[in-house]
């Protein structure tokens, strides 16, 4: 095992909007501003707050998810994605030791800090209490020992002489007080059903509003004292995650991590040679959608598939009118296509080319938004037409982890794989006759979902390629079959 010192910091909240994501993705602009390289990560499932980040710091912004990939798994995915960097700053999910439902700490920002033996950085919502402040932190500080929430942030103070109550009352906590920041408006970014509007469709404004931030941020942290702090984290012993690596390892059984029956179920069909590696016929193009309709993907996907043998080519479904020269895999990821669902129906040169890769068997995997942009129709606009589905949008949130077993065998994995993945859409699919579900969720509850016709996997679910790298390599397997 390599030990590796890598300053960082974990920047959490007694509830989710106490001002985390502004007060994170500030640091890390400010850091950066000042010269440093930031490492931007984010606890959980969340698409949208790294995109934000990465904007903050220039570099991808990459999610900690203990559910999804395990714990096992997240200081090698950390020390991946920190490597050659000053400073890393991880963003938490809503309150600091909110986790998985019914699972305890797991998946919790208090689990992920405790992985990475991290520092924390309470950021507290003080718009509307003064000494009440002291006993909030020191419940927080004291709930968990082995979790040091080290300094606290004060958030939305409203006035000189509310910072100096505030201040007063947390005197004796123990814990100093590393900031205080006023709200201002003008760094707030939207949201809208899902959350925060994606950096991709406010590209210009979202800019404005991290630079605000970052002000916000240097006027009113201790920037040498956090910077100090994240100083203070010991090295973290681990093998950093590597793409090609993983490819030939199975999903491990460990603690909280996705099960899988053998290593030939996580690799799928044929073991690791049949799969991984440079393809005799050169490598096999795999079109993956971006642009502002399709913004939800991980970045170690990519990273995954281009160790598998891919040649990841990205195209935009609002923009593009046909798929990438020689496609022999499609992958559509989450997103907003209900926002465009009039300009993605208006593109139909790229719908009829995208249900004729799926008409010849080719692997085409759709997650949730995929799923809708494979349907016949979207709140009445036509689609690609290749699931025999029409989607539309409700007025209730999904959302949540879910454990799934693959029903039969499709693209992604063999019929029996189990992965661990997590629903978010505001969506419902009314299914016709055809196809086979995807996925059998067996947590938090027993259902069928999605589809599986011909060379196409599509369905509501997210999953988090890290925790099984196999699909990756079955992809590619599939896609250089075609080729």
């Amino acid at each position: 095992m390599v030990s590796t010192r890598i300053p960082r910091l974990v920047i959490a909240a007694p509830a989710s909007g106490s001002g985390k994501t502004t007060v994170a993705t500030g640091l890390m602009r400010a850091f950066a501003d000042a010269g440093l390289a930031v490492s931007p990560h984010k606890v959980g499932p969340d698409y949208i707050d790294p995109g934000y980040h990465a904007l903050a710091t220039g570099r991808p912004g990459r999610n900690l998810d203990a559910y999804m990939c395990g714990p096992e798994r997240i200081a090698p995915l950390f020390l991946h994605g920190a490597a050659g960097c000053d400073v890393a700053v991880v963003e938490g999910v809503m309150g600091l030791y909110d986790g998985a439902s019914g699972q305890g700490e797991l998946a919790s920002t208090a689990h992920v800090a405790k992985l990475l033996k991290a520092p924390v950085v309470l950021v507290v919502d003080a718009s509307s209490q003064s000494r009440s402040v002291a006993a909030l932190v020191h419940g927080f500080a004291s709930w968990d020992p082995e979790v040091r929430v080290a300094g606290v942030i004060l958030n939305k103070v409203g006035s000189d002489r509310h910072e100096a109550l505030l201040r007063e009352a947390l005197t004796e906590s123990g814990v100093p007080v590393l900031g205080a920041v006023r709200r201002v408006p003008q760094v707030d970014t939207p949201s809208r059903h899902l959350g925060l509007i994606p950096v991709a469709e406010r590209r210009a404004e979202a800019v404005e509003a991290v630079a605000a931030q970052a002000a916000q941020v240097r006027e009113g942290c201790d920037l040498e004292g956090l910077l100090a702090l994240a100083h203070t984290a010991p090295p973290l012993t681990a093998e950093p995650w590597d793409p090609a690596a993983s490819l030939w390892a199975g999903v491990p059984q460990g603690d909280g991590g996705p099960p899988c029956s053998s290593e030939a179920e996580s690799l799928g069909e044929g073991g690791h040679n049949a799969t991984t590696g440079p393809q005799p016929n050169g490598a096999p193009v795999v079109a993956v959608a971006g642009g502002a309709a399709f913004t939800f993907s991980y970045a170690e996907h990519t990273e995954l598939l281009t160790a598998a043998g891919a040649d990841v080519a990205p195209f935009d479904p609002l923009r593009d009118e046909s798929l990438p020269d020689g496609t022999a895999a499609l992958v559509i990821g989450g997103g907003f296509p209900e926002v465009y669902a009039p300009e993605l129906s208006a593109n139909a040169p790229l719908r009829k080319a995208v249900a004729a890769l799926a008409a010849t068997g080719a692997p085409v995997i759709a997650e949730c938004a995929g799923l809708l942009y494979l349907s016949r129709a979207l709140d009445g606009k036509p689609m690609c037409g290749v699931l025999p589905a029409e989607a539309r949008m409700s007025g209730r949130l999904t959302l949540g982890y879910r454990e799934a077993v693959a029903i039969a065998d499709n693209p992604l994995a063999r019929a029996g794989t189990r992965v661990r993945g997590h629903e978010f859409h505001r969506t419902v699919t009314e299914p016709g006759a055809g196809g086979t579900p995807a996925w059998g969720f067996t947590h938090p509850e027993r259902r069928t979902e999605g589809f599986v016709l011909g060379g196409v996997h599509a369905s509501y679910l997210h999953v988090h390629w890290a925790g099984a790298p196999g699909v990756a390599a079955r992809l590619v397997a599939g896609a250089a079959a075609r080729a």
